[in-house]
């Protein structure tokens, strides 16, 4: 199970910082990933981690403005989101695929499990 915090209201040019705790003991195997969706547009790859932090993946959109970090001893992800755009607005979900082999994965449809999303609102 995943729970996804952090969501809010900002402006323009402010930092926010997204978390997703992992209920499962075996967190350390799971590739995280997270996604958004902004009203009427598909779901989209936002940014992933592999299972031992050393490779992450990123939208063009969001390269040098968001980070993914990882302590699989605390089974969380934050995700920090800088210079944040009013084009970042969306509802934001964690997920996580529980094969911890391989790269970070970019294909929603690659994930086992789903947080229940966090919404991100930026004002212009």
């Amino acid at each position: 199970q995943l729970q996804a915090f952090g969501g809010g209201l900002v402006q323009a040019g402010d930092s926010l910082r997204l978390s997703c705790a992992a209920s499962r003991r075996t967190f350390s195997n799971y590739r995280m990933g997270w996604f958004r969706q902004a009203p009427g547009k598909e779901r989209e790859f936002v940014i992933a981690i592999s299972s031992n932090g050393h490779s992450t993946y990123y939208a063009d959109s969001v390269k040098g403005r968001f980070t993914l970090s990882r302590d699989n001893a605390k089974n969380t992800v934050w995700l920090q989101m800088n210079s944040l755009r009013p084009e970042d607005t969306a509802i934001y979900y964690c997920a996580a695929k529980s094969s911890g082999y391989g790269p970070p994965l970019r294909v929603a449809g690659d994930y086992d499990y789903w947080g229940q999303g966090t919404q991100v609102t930026v004002s212009s």
